[in-house]
Order: structure tokens, then C-alpha cells, then sequence
């Protein structure tokens, strides 16, 4: 396989994402003996969490000093040049993380001027890195991806992500999930955004939806699925994704028929 060359930008997230999840290895395997705090009903935060957060925030800031900073444990840090933000999860699937189950990543993204311009996701259990630059594609490790080419929705297998205790909109999700379940070949909830959208991009899925998102659920993956061909846009609106909350993306032909099951849950 060819080694595809990253950009200094890239080499930065990258060195900081694999630098922060040192040890996290060892977490995992010790899930029993984690320190628990409950956020929220349903929403487990770790030490391991808040740790692999701090690293994060200490190599970026290291490395581009006057950046601002948007992380899901200690929120909006402003840096001195207003113009670029780090977009972070320290571990986007705790609760898989917490009950053991390898599926669960660490992902930075950079904002520019509003735009996402950059985005690396890491599983460090399974050592799948996906990385994109705007403009210059998007790369599960050094190979390219591509959407999926399946034009046919009851052939599509579409990912999704549905609310947990505490959280809101369980009666729509129910009835999205009505109108889709009886339409396509499968269904699949993992439990990582940021993991899905890199599948959607990968070909794995072919179209994704979820509601109730953060920003640092979906930046990287938002780029991922542009850059790798596909189409993504909030579920009601013309609104950004990363305004509303809400996501549907998929390959140009699942798309707009994911759109139109979805519509017919209103």
C-alpha cells in the first residue's frame, strides 16, 4: 500500500490524538475500576474522559497557541486568533467505552472562518484512523474512501443513533425509525457518531440520521462524508448540521430517498 503523505496540519492532530489516547488502552481493559461521575442520566463521563481532554488541550495548544478551543467537558475556551477552533471529543461513545465495547473514538476537528477544514478520528482500540483535509479527501489510515455506490434503498443499510434516558424525542425516533425499518435491507445503532458518520463515509453505511447532536459529535465526520462524495444536511432545514443539531447524510442516490422515509414521519 502506498503511504499517502499528510499535511503539517494533519501531522498535528494526529500527533495529538494518538499522544492524548496513550494509556487508554489499559482504561479499557479496567472499565470496572474507573472513576464514574454522572454528568447526566444515561451520560457517564471518566476520568479517562476528562484526562484524554486535558492532554488534547495542552498538545493543540502547544502547537497552535492563539486557537480557541470547543471540547465537551470543559466547553468554549477563546483564543486570541478568532478565526480558528479546535473541535473536540475526548471519547465520543462513553458508554460503550464503559461497558467494554471497542467501538467508541477520540476526534478533533478545526473550524476555520466557520467552515470545518480539518477532521482526524481515532478508535485507538482497533488503531483505525480517519483523517481529512478539506479539498484533499478523506483516508481510513492511508486508504482513500469512497461512499458507497448502492442505489436502491431497500438494499441500503442505514446507521442511526437514538436518544438515551434523559434526553428528548423518543416518540419521533420511534416513528423515523417505523418509516425507515420497513424500507431498507438493516438498521444499525452504535453508539459513535463520530465513527458512523467515518462509516458512512467508508461505504459501510450507506445514509445515517440522528437527532439531539453536539457539535463535536459530527464535525470531523461532516467532512468526512463531503470529502469521500457523499451528501449531508440537517433533517428539517437548510440550516448546518452543526447549528441544528440534526444530521441525515448518505451516497448521492440513498440521500434524498433517506430524506424523503424521514419526511413521512413529520
Amino acid at each position: 500500500m502506498v503511504t499517502v503523505l499528510q499535511s503539517t496540519l494533519i501531522q498535528v492532530m494526529v500527533g495529538a490524538v494518538r499522544k492524548a489516547c496513550k494509556g487508554i488502552g489499559r482504561d479499557f481493559g479496567e472499565v470496572t475500576e474507573l472513576q464514574v461521575s454522572k454528568k447526566g442520566p444515561g451520560d457517564f463521563v471518566t476520568a479517562a474522559d476528562k484526562r484524554v481532554e486535558a492532554a488534547l488541550f495542552e498538545e493543540l495548544m502547544r502547537v497552535r497557541p492563539g486557537y480557541g478551543f470547543l471540547g465537551e467537558e470543559q466547553g468554549l475556551v477563546a483564543g486570541t486568533d478568532k478565526t480558528h477552533t479546535w473541535i473536540v471529543d475526548p471519547i465520543d461513545g462513553t458508554t460503550n467505552f464503559m461497558h467494554g465495547i471497542p467501538h467508541f473514538a477520540c476526534t478533533v476537528a478545526l473550524e476555520r472562518e466557520g467552515e470545518i477544514v480539518a477532521g482526524v478520528t481515532y478508535n485507538p482500540i482497533t488503531n483505525d484512523l480517519f483523517w481529512s483535509e478539506k479539498g484533499k479527501g478523506v483516508y481510513q489510515n492511508d486508504r482513500r474512501l469512497r461512499v458507497s455506490s448502492r442505489k436502491v434503498f431497500d438494499e441500503a443499510l442505514i446507521g442511526t443513533g437514538a436518544p438515551f434516558i434523559g434526553k428528548p424525542g423518543h416518540a419521533q425516533f420511534l416513528k423515523e425509525l417505523h418509516q425507515i425499518m420497513q424500507r431498507t435491507a438493516g438498521i444499525r445503532r452504535n453508539g459513535a457518531c463520530s465513527l458512523d458518520l467515518a462509516y458512512v463515509a467508508a461505504g459501510h453505511f450507506d445514509g445515517y440520521w440522528e437527532r439531539g447532536l453536539k457539535p463535536w459529535d459530527m464535525a470531523a465526520g461532516i467532512l468526512f462524508v463531503q470529502e469521500a462524495g457523499g451528501k449531508i444536511t440537517s433533517i428539517d432545514s437548510d440550516d448546518s448540521p452543526m447549528n441544528s443539531g440534526d444530521i441525515v447524510c448518505g451516497n448521492p442516490e440513498i440521500y434524498p430517498q433517506l430524506v424523503e422515509k424521514l419526511k413521512l414521519a413529520q
